[in-house]
């Protein structure tokens, strides 16, 4: 295999400060390398060129599965037949590939490897995605981007990713090893030793962390990037993607240079009491952090974390992997559980240029904040928010909520393909007959109406603002505002989008009515009666959802319906055990009275679901500008169409603009 090329890329201007490109890659790495970035963003650009050159269109697709275990199931492939996902994620090429496939460890947690040593596994996920090709899916293969499970040195040597890197390294495939000691990979404390801690405690080993901030470590990253384009992936996902409080060379002086582009000498003394910034020791280059304990000082360090992930995320998957694979499918695995910030989300502080900026699809994980039920405390299990937020602020692409739920399958598929994402996310439980069936009548559903969800758009009605602003300020709280304001809507069902407020300016033309969660004028508790009269209602339990999208044909308007009401387990906010305790109670019907988009006037309303999929024709009337009509009762989702012969502005060709 070749050697790799050594330019580190920069980036376009991505803050309000309007960094320069050569400022930008100070920012991120020694000033030696500035030349090199420079260099590195204009191959950047030539890459982004060769993509659209090679024909490459925006990423559209709404329905994937993906999984860590059960893929070696003899049953895998007949369900991927059955379901017929447009993308599965599966397989493992980054760090948990090369450092456990040759251990008797890597059967097990995380990446349940198929097979006992790298070649026989890497051949082994190269028949596979070539199986999957076959069945006309995606394949999307797992990057873990740092986390390193093994032993330096031993009583028996090296062990895990140290050995493999010291002994196993195969120069024929991966090319040369970028630096002969793994130890110089790795994040550092300020004492200089390397941080690790033995969490999981796979095979007894411990677990390291390789530095993001380290021109060698992205080096490897693009050995493993090739290596997995030639095994036959079509895309790749990137996880483990977060800094921690490193002190390595690289992070200390990419931290010193961002503080030197971004305050003036005098501005570091008085807001930092940094008198003189390049003989300054940092006590601490934090990432995430409580944001009770936060300061402007620590919010820089985590920016430039932030900045500094992305800046590697770009290099080597945005410009090395699409150099490769023009048409290489990239997207990263973050968490957002229930909207946490400062001490969660990798993109909290990132500027809005740079938030999903050349990505073609994300996933975010909710972790446990929302895979159970509290109906009588009004606490449905959702993730209408979470969904609601990432569309607007990655405008309408591809993305997945990773739910952990293997319980509520029917609710979690409605949720996405009812908010603009892509169902199911992880933990599809294909082995379990019951889940099985489901998702394949669910997925046979979106498939049959494929028309309905593919490169949709949303149809709301009010915008309800996203107070990034806020948090890049260290105000959290102007976020609990924001939820509580975000389920009163929801209860309310009234249709609306968020957007977050670096992002809204120019788009909010098209709502009757904007919110701010941080305008002193309105409260969560008098929201909805301070909203108007002439918004469309739904006589609707609070127990359902309410959203609203416009096909890319443009000739209709989608509503959707999510009933999450259920007969809960015995146990208080369980999760539950499966399929058999989802438990969907059936949802009354409910009374529509729609306000048109103007000039739009409905030929004919039609209303399908999962378990009934043939249209039912409703009864309908219009008059001053609305349709009023009845949903029957339904299950779990119900899709009503309204139909019009005059095309509605917007759609696929808007979404192309964009």
């Amino acid at each position: 295999m070749p050697g790799f090329q050594k330019t580190s890329t920069g980036s376009e201007p991505i803050n309000t400060m309007r960094l320069s490109t050569e400022a930008l890659c100070r920012i991120m790495i020694p000033s030696c390398c500035v030349s090199r970035c420079v260099v590195g963003f204009f191959l950047l650009l030539i890459a982004s060129s060769n993509r659209a050159a090679a024909g490459v269109e925006r990423v559209e697709f709404t329905r994937m599965v993906a999984h860590w275990a059960d893929y070696a199931d003899p049953g895998y492939l007949s369900f991927i037949e059955e379901a017929k996902p447009e993308i599965v994620q599966v397989g493992f090429y980054g760090a948990h590939f090369w450092g456990l496939a040759n251990t008797a460890f890597g059967k097990g947690y995380p990446a349940h490897l198929p097979r006992l040593g790298h070649r026989e596994c890497a051949e082994w996920f190269s028949r596979l995605n070539a199986d999957l090709h076959r069945r006309g899916v995606k394949v999307i293969g797992h990057m873990n981007v740092k986390f390193l499970v093994g032993d330096p040195d031993g009583p028996e040597g090296s062990r895990g990713f140290f050995r493999f890197y010291r002994e196993q390294w195969d120069a024929e495939s991966l090319g040369p090893r970028p630096v002969e000691d793994p130890a110089e990979l790795l994040e550092r404390d300020r004492d200089g030793k390397p941080i690790s801690n033995q969490s999981y405690s796979i095979g007894g080993m411990r677990e390291y962390w390789a530095c993001l901030n380290n021109p060698a470590w992205l080096e490897v990253l693009k050995a493993w990037t090739r290596f997995a384009i030639q095994q036959g992936v079509d895309g790749l996902i990137a996880n483990y993607f977060y800094r921690h409080d490193c002190h390595c060379q690289h992070c200390v002086t990419g931290f010193r240079n961002y503080l030197r582009e971004r305050f003036s000498s005098a501005e570091l003394k008085e807001r930092f009491q940094i008198s003189e910034l390049q003989s300054h020791r940092f006590d601490e280059i934090v990432a995430w952090h409580d944001p009770a304990q936060t300061s402007p000082l620590r919010r820089e360090m985590l920016r430039f974390s932030q900045l500094a992930n992305k800046r590697a995320f770009d290099e080597v998957f945005v410009k090395f992997g699409r150099s490769i694979k023009p048409d290489l499918i990239v997207g990263q695995w973050n968490h957002l559980g229930d909207f946490d910030q400062i001490s969660g989300d990798e993109r909290c502080l990132l500027p809005g240029e740079a938030w999903g900026r050349d990505e073609d699809y994300l996933w975010y994980s909710t972790g446990g904040a929302a895979n159970f039920t509290d109906l009588n405390a009004g606490i449905l299990g959702e993730a209408t928010l979470q969904a609601r937020y990432i569309r607007g602020a990655f405008d309408d692409k591809p993305f997945t909520l990773g739910k952990y739920e293997s319980t509520r399958i029917r609710v979690a598929i409605a949720e996405l393909a009812a908010n603009g994402g892509a169902p199911m996310g992880f933990y599809t439980p294909f082995t379990d007959a019951m889940a099985r069936q489901e998702i394949v009548r669910y997925y046979g559903f979106l498939r049959r109406y494929d028309s309905l969800f593919h490169a949709n758009l949303s149809q709301a009605e009010v915008l309800l603002l996203f107070p990034r602003a806020s948090v890049h300020g260290g105000n959290v709280a102007a976020v609990t505002e924001f939820k509580e304001i975000g389920k009163r809507l929801l209860d309310a069902h009234v249709l609306f989008d968020i957007l977050p407020d670096d992002l809204a300016a120019g788009r909010t033309d098209r709502y009757v009515r904007v919110i701010n969660p941080v305008d002193t004028r309105i409260s969560a508790a008098s929201i909805v009666e301070q909203l108007p009269r002439s918004l469309s209602r739904f006589e609707a339990p609070v127990t359902v959802r309410v959203s609203a999208s416009r096909p890319a044909a443009g000739n209709e308007i989608t509503l959707h319906f999510v009933n999450y009401n259920r007969e809960e387990p015995a146990q208080k906010r369980s999760p539950g055990s499966g399929i058999k305790d989802e438990k969907p109670i059936i949802a009354p019907g409910i009374r529509v009275q729609f306000r048109m988009p103007p000039g739009m006037k409905p030929s004919r309303i039609e209303f399908i679901t999962p378990e009934n999929p043939e249209p039912r024709a409703l009864k309908f009337e219009q008059s001053a500008g609305e349709a009023r009509f009845e949903v029957p009762g339904f299950l779990v989702y119900g899709v009503a169409r309204l139909s019009t012969k005059a095309r509605l502005s917007g759609g696929e060709d808007e979404k192309l603009a964009r």
